[in-house]
């Protein structure tokens, strides 16, 4: 999966600039697949280091972008589940690890961070961005 160097939902962030902490954990149980929180809000042009934390048994990914390309990309990955995801928008997080993902909101509007793994954005594993 790569991309032309363009992202819905902003721009890879510079690890050398400040940037606010979010923190993001991913669990399941009771047949519900959960980001806590779901829902995150920006300012256009803020960078936020995205701190992913697994606390689940199984392994779990964070895909930004909008929920077209999200829909698109779920699509290709119940043809291809294991496939591994390289971008700079999306983190493959393995059950008890941590990752962080630097991240610019250079442009104001609704995204989604998804869990594309087949079947876990269907158990409810999906949040939304808003930048204004």
């Amino acid at each position: 999966c790569t991309h032309e160097g363009e992202f819905s939902a902003g721009e890879p962030g510079n690890p050398k600039k400040p940037a606010r902490i979010v923190q993001v954990t991913m669990r399941e149980g009771d047949g519900k697949m959960l980001f806590i929180p779901d829902r995150i809000e920006v300012r256009k042009g803020e960078q936020i280091r995205f701190i992913i934390r697994n606390s689940g048994a199984l392994r779990h990914e964070f895909v930004l972008a909008t929920v077209k390309e999200n829909d698109k990309h779920a699509a290709l990955m119940r043809k291809y589940p294991n496939m591994e995801h390289a971008d700079p928008n999306a983190r493959t997080v393995e059950p008890g690890q941590t990752v962080s993902m630097v991240w610019r909101f250079d442009k104001a509007g609704t995204f989604e961070f998804a869990c594309l793994i087949p079947g876990h954005r269907e158990a409810g594993m999906r949040g939304t961005v808003i930048c204004k």
